[in-house]
């Protein structure tokens, strides 16, 4: 792992590769190691860089209110940090949702955009009460320990068709999980309604759902891909939330063929 210093906070970080850069956002419940699979498989054609969200792995606490706005410009200042020239990004989950308001405050750093599993927020995307029903869950669970709560999160992130080692790395990433970082996602997200935003998004963009998702589900996707213009919908067959972890290499197929195109338009 990598740290640097950005607007005041330690952010950890992983890079490989080289080539066009990628940066790979991650969700809720997870940091840099979730993108495992990418940084090993898409490093040959592109320089990776999975960053830790504030209050994740490596990186330091956000302040309190952090909101997803303030999530954005911290991962501007990350990018900029870097020197990563208007780099593709990729989000999943939150990630992805914190990939459009990245968009919609600094609509000059993205080449492209991957949104995964994601989100107009879940005030943009969700009805009231399920909005309501999963926060109120979430920050519940903040307060109390990780294993207490983590075997009922894990079935939503897979369809049960996964590798026991994968779900064991997802279980050992979650109990990592630090109450700061975990309410300051979970408020962000919550509030987060980033409709307004879709109609404006004139880079490419890939919507990337795995087919049995049921934290993102296609409706979801669909509405989405919807108001995006131009934007393309690639669904992964039987694949869950964590698409990127449960099909790998469809997930990194989808990516590739997306990235190639923008460069050759490029």
């Amino acid at each position: 792992m990598h740290q640097v210093s950005v607007d005041g906070l330690r952010i950890g970080f992983d890079t490989a590769g080289h080539g066009p850069p990628l940066v790979l956002v991650h969700g809720a419940f997870a940091d840099r190691r979730a993108w495992r699979p990418q940084l090993e498989g898409l490093a040959d054609e592109f320089t990776v860089v999975a960053w830790d969200a504030p209050g994740c792995g490596g990186s330091s606490d956000p302040a309190e209110g952090l909101g997803l706005a303030g999530y954005a410009d911290h991962l501007a200042g990350f990018i900029r940090h870097l020197g990563l020239d208007h780099p593709h990004v990729l989000g999943l989950s939150f990630g992805g949702g914190l990939a459009l308001a990245l968009y919609d405050r600094h609509p000059e750093i993205p080449r492209s955009l991957i949104l995964a599993s994601a989100y107009a927020g879940w005030a943009g995307s969700l009805p009231p009460d399920e909005v309501r029903a999963r926060l109120e869950r979430g920050l519940r669970d903040a307060h109390r320990s990780p294993r207490e709560w983590i075997d009922d999160y894990l079935p939503t992130f897979f369809s049960g068709h996964v590798e026991p080692a994968v779900v064991e790395a997802t279980a050992a990433m979650m109990l990592d999980t630090r109450p700061a970082g975990m309410v300051a996602m979970l408020r962000a997200f919550a509030e987060a309604d980033l409709r307004e935003v879709l109609p404006a998004i004139a880079v490419p963009t890939l919507l990337l759902y795995g087919g049995a998702d049921v934290r993102a589900p296609l409706p979801v996707a669909e509405d989405l891909h919807a108001q995006i213009p131009g934007s393309q919908l690639v669904v992964v067959p039987g694949a869950g939330h964590d698409a990127n972890l449960e099909a790998p290499e469809a997930f990194n197929d989808a990516v590739r063929r997306f990235l190639r195109s923008v460069e050759i338009e490029m």
